[in-house]
C-alpha cells in the first residue's frame, strides 16, 4: 500500500492531463515521458484480506466534491466489475478510464465467481482463480473484491463504502432485468466509460474457433497431446499429414521463391554483360572505320607513302624562274695563245660511261654551223 500511496501524486497528475475516458484532451502537445522507476512492486490485495473498516464513519462524496478533488486521506471510491475472462487490452483500458475519473480515486475490482459466471453468461476460459490474479496484476487496480455479486445492491455497497460505480454506458440486460445497473444510475452513483472497439473476449474466443484446426495444429506441434486437445486419432493423423504437406509446400515455395531471386540477378548480369558488349562493340566498330574505313587514318597514311615514293624516284623539275636555252650566256672557251684554231687537235677524254668522245665549245657549233 506505501508504493499505492507513493505513485498518488504521479497518477493525479496523469489524470488532469487527460479526458474521461484516458485519452489525452485537444490540444495537449504529446512529449517524451521522462524516465521513472516509480511504481507498484506488489498485486493489489484482495478486500477480505484489509482489515475492517466498520468503525470508522463513512459519507458518500457528491459528483461535484469528486470531480473537484477530495483530500489524500479521503480518496473517491470507485468500484467496478466483470468477468475479465483472457484478460486483455480491453479491460485495462476500462479499468484505466476508471481510475482516471477523478483527481483521488481508490479503484475497487469486483470479479464475479465460476459458478455465477456460469449460471448467468456462459462458460469461461479462464477459472475464476486466474481471473483474479490478471486483475490484482493490473496497474490501476487498488483492490480486488472475489465472488463479486451480479446485482449490485445497498448492502453491498455500504460494505465496501463505495462512492461511484464504474461501466459503460450500454444497458447490460441480464438476470431478467434490461439493465442491472439501473438503480445505480438512478442514486445518481453511475459514472460512465467507453468501451474499446475491435477486442473483447467474445472476439478472441471467434478467433480461436475460426482458426480451430490451425490452433490445433500449432499446440500439436509443440508438444501437446490428441487427448490434451480432445482431438481423436483419425483427426490427429490428418493434422500430422496437413502439417507435412505444408512443410513441402513452404519448401517449395523457397525454392522457387529463390529460383525467381537466381533467374532475375542472371537476367540482370546477362543485361549488364549485353550493354557492356554493345559498347564494346561499338568502340571497336568505331575504331576500325577509323583506321580502315574509307576516309581512315590507313588510307591518308597509303597516299602519304606513295607521294614520298613518287617524290623520291622522279627528276626534280627545273625552276619556272630559270633562264632558257637561248637566254642562257655562252660558255666560256679558253684558247691558248700560240694554238689555231686549226691547228688544234682533238684528243681524246675519258667518259664517265665508258665511251670515248671530244669535248665539244659552243665556239665550235657555231663554226660548223657557219661552215
Amino acid at each position: 500500500m506505501e508504493a499505492q500511496s507513493s505513485s498518488g501524486p504521479l497518477l493525479s497528475r496523469k489524470r488532469r492531463r487527460e479526458g474521461s475516458n484516458g485519452e489525452p484532451e485537444d490540444g495537449e502537445r504529446l512529449g517524451k515521458i521522462p524516465r521513472c522507476t516509480v511504481g507498484l512492486k506488489h498485486p493489489a490485495p484482495f478486500a477480505d484480506e484489509l482489515e475492517p473498516a466498520e468503525g470508522k464513519p463513512y459519507k458518500r462524496v457528491s459528483m461535484e466534491e469528486a470531480q473537484r478533488g477530495t483530500p489524500p486521506d479521503r480518496p473517491v471510491r470507485v468500484y467496478a466489475d466483470g468477468i475479465f475472462d483472457v484478460f486483455h487490452s480491453g479491460h485495462a483500458r476500462a479499468l484505466m478510464q476508471a481510475k482516471c475519473l477523478f483527481p483521488n480515486t481508490h479503484l475497487i475490482v469486483g470479479v464475479c465467481s465460476d459458478d455465477l459466471t456460469h449460471k448467468y453468461k456462459g462458460f469461461t476460459v479462464m477459472n475464476e482463480d486466474e481471473r483474479y490474479d490478471a486483475v490484482t496484476h493490473c496497474r490501476y487496480v487498488d483492490e480486488v473484491v472475489r465472488n463479486a455479486p451480479w446485482t449490485l445492491t445497498p448492502e453491498f455497497l455500504t460494505k465496501h463504502r463505495i462512492d461511484f460505480v464504474a461501466h459503460d454506458d450500454i444497458p447490460y440486460s441480464s438476470a431478467g432485468s434490461d439493465d442491472v445497473y439501473q438503480h445505480i444510475k438512478e442514486a445518481g452513483m453511475f459514472a460512465p466509460t467507453q468501451r474499446t472497439e475491435g477486442i473483447s473476449t467474445s472476439d478472441i474466443i471467434t478467433r480461436i474457433v475460426r482458426d480451430y484446426d490451425v490452433y490445433v495444429r500449432r499446440n500439436l506441434q509443440r508438444g501437446y497431446t490428441a487427448k490434451e486437445l480432445n482431438v481423436s486419432f483419425i483427426n490427429e493423423k490428418k493434422y500430422h499429414l496437413q502439417e507435412r504437406v505444408d512443410k513441402v509446400k513452404r519448401k517449395v515455395r523457397d525454392v522457387e521463391e529463390k529460383s525467381k531471386e537466381f533467374v532475375q540477378k542472371v537476367e540482370e548480369k546477362s543485361i549488364d554483360l549485353i550493354q557492356k558488349w554493345e559498347e564494346k562493340s561499338r568502340e571497336f566498330i568505331g575504331n576500325f572505320l577509323q583506321m580502315f574505313g574509307p576516309e581512315g587514318a590507313l588510307k591518308h597514311m597509303l597516299k602519304e607513302g606513295k607521294g614520298r615514293m613518287l617524290q623520291a624516284i622522279s627528276p626534280r623539275h627545273s625552276p619556272s624562274s630559270s633562264p632558257t636555252h637561248d637566254e642562257r650566256s655562252p660558255s666560256p672557251t679558253f684558247r691558248l695563245p700560240f694554238f689555231t684554231k686549226t691547228s688544234l687537235s682533238p684528243s681524246p677524254l675519258p667518259d664517265h660511261s665508258g665511251a670515248r668522245g671530244y669535248p665539244i665549245s659552243e665556239d665550235d657549233d657555231e663554226d660548223d654551223d657557219e661552215n
